[in-house]
């Protein structure tokens, strides 16, 4: 115990060295620039009504798409009873909607360039309100799952693209207030689609789970058509890079579908190890087909910017410890708590508040100290996780509250800064290019979280499925290793942002970004 102890002084005290490092140089350099512009907070110009108007209309497209991927998780067992099918083929319908918007990420970039985005956006809006019809009308589950495929061709394409047109009508400076709005829907609809999803199983039906989404898409058609920026000159798209596309598309496939089963059926499971190494080989050759072509799908030369290197990586680590943790939360309240879904979605609603209050300050906070507001977000999160080393089947649910409300903190402050600095530098070309890469990194850590923290979970779970709340313990201790993982990448981040790793604004900017 004294050794541990001395370590922890030792690294505790080293890194609250590197904070204040990095926060006396931060603020040095606020010092210089405010001595220079006594009204900087006066000239920090506010969002303009057509950025406003972009954040109104993408938030619609991606809660629906967020929100979707989680109502349904707690409506398998209806759709089995409903539609005559096992959990096993029914639980497809998850599947597919995930798989197939991991095929589909890749070449958003490419697409975006070819139609326009708003034109893009609005294709896949109506797409996924017609397939969301579609699946409220099956009447056997193979409609289902082919109306989810198609479902999960415009969640993929709408959320990538929804944050470029967000990026590009907030231009640089009102690009840390434009990720906060894309953020929103990812913190939050894990904790509310439970709640809405158990809601319109008891009182509506199965099919009301998905026609919720046809009068929300026709308002957010309807606003994307008449309210979003028209898409300027048409960019030189070039022709479609079809070996790179299916060699990242079935990495992609490889490596999610790997991830998915691997929860269910453990890390050494031989169908698990093949799909999850031959997507990992595929997309290794996509990266060196993509370093070598002259028109790549995916533009990987972005990884010489320190600052996206930085930003992407620590996209990466957070999304895996957000995601990941996410699925413990529920499952302790069910399986130790017994509590229903709908329950268990309202007692996840205090870390949905700590990030809508964490969020709600962080784009001013980056605005002041930069990146060193997704430092101090990790740092949170690392110290919001312990409760949760300590869980017993009678913790008071007001502890687990304000753990969840400091947990939601830790979330809403690091998400944000990670994804903003990772754009800082970029051009509006560029931005094309990083937004799927940067989507892409956050669901594969997603997806490797959950299924490593599930993984833990169920060796250490009781075989008669009682009790387990130590077992809940034991897998927050490896969440609590994750997140501080997350620290390496965050702090380099708030370094390079410290010492220039931006690139300055040119003088007269005018709020949009050069190419």
């Amino acid at each position: 115990m004294t050794g541990s102890s001395g370590v922890w002084t030792v690294s505790s005290t080293r890194l609250s060295s590197i904070w204040l490092t990095l926060l006396s140089k931060r603020m040095t350099l606020c010092r210089v620039t405010l001595s220079k512009r006594p009204d900087a907070a006066a000239d920090r110009p506010a969002l303009t009504p057509q950025a406003r108007r972009a954040i109104a209309v993408v938030l619609v497209g991606a809660v629906l798409a967020f929100l979707d991927a989680t109502i349904v998780n707690v409506s398998l067992k209806s759709l089995s009873a409903e539609l005559g099918a096992t959990l096993d083929t029914i639980q497809w319908a998850v599947t597919v909607y995930l798989l197939v918007q991991a095929a589909v990420l890749p070449m958003t970039g490419w697409a975006a360039r070819r139609v326009g985005a708003k034109r893009l956006y609005i294709a896949a809006l109506l797409l996924f309100t017609l397939a969301s019809v579609a699946c409220a009308a099956a009447g056997s589950v193979g409609v289902l799952i082919a109306a989810r495929v198609v479902q999960g061709i415009g969640a993929g394409v709408m959320i990538p693209v929804g944050q470029m047109i967000l990026v590009t009508a907030a231009g640089r400076e009102g690009m840390a207030r434009a990720m906060v709005a894309a953020g929103i829907p990812m913190v939050l609809t894990p904790v509310i689609g439970p709640t809405i999803g158990g809601l319109l199983l008891e009182y509506a039906g199965w099919q009301w789970i998905f026609l919720i989404n046809a009068p929300i898409g026709v308002v957010g058609l309807v606003l994307a058509v008449r309210l979003l920026p028209p898409d300027g000159r048409a960019e030189t798209a070039g022709a479609l890079d079809i070996f790179g596309l299916i060699l990242v598309s079935l990495g992609m496939v490889g490596i999610t579908y790997g991830l998915s089963e691997a929860a269910s059926r453990g890390l050494t499971d031989s169908l698990v190890l093949i799909t999850l190494c031959g997507g990992t080989v595929l997309v290794a050759a996509f990266v060196a087909h993509a370093l070598r072509s002259d028109n790549p799908l995916l533009d990987l030369r972005l990884w010489r910017d320190r600052l996206f290197a930085a930003g992407t990586v620590s996209t990466f680590v957070i999304g895996a410890v957000t995601f990941g943790a996410m699925v413990l939360l529920p499952l302790y309240f069910q399986i130790v708590r017994h509590q229903d879904a709908a329950h268990t979605g309202l007692l996840m609603a205090p870390q949905g508040i700590g990030a809508a209050i964490a969020m709600g300050l962080s784009a001013r906070l980056y605005e002041r100290v930069g990146a060193l507001t997704g430092l101090l977000g990790a740092l949170v999160g690392c110290a919001a996780t312990v409760p949760f080393m300590l869980l017993t089947a009678d913790t008071p649910y007001v502890l687990l509250g304000g753990a969840m409300v400091l947990r939601g903190i830790g979330i809403g402050l690091a998400a944000m800064p990670a994804m903003t600095a990772a754009m800082r530098n970029l051009t509006s070309s560029q931005i094309i290019d990083a937004t799927p890469q940067l989507t892409i990194m956050q669901r594969i850590g997603g997806s490797i979280g959950t299924a490593a923290f599930v993984v833990v979970l169920q060796r250490h779970l009781p075989a008669d499925g009682t009790g387990g709340a130590s077992a809940f313990g034991v897998t927050f201790a490896w969440v609590l290793a994750a997140a501080a993982l997350a620290i390496v990448p965050t702090a380099m981040m708030a370094a390079l942002d410290v010492t220039g790793g931006r690139r300055a604004i040119r003088p007269g900017y005018p709020g949009r970004f050069g190419r």
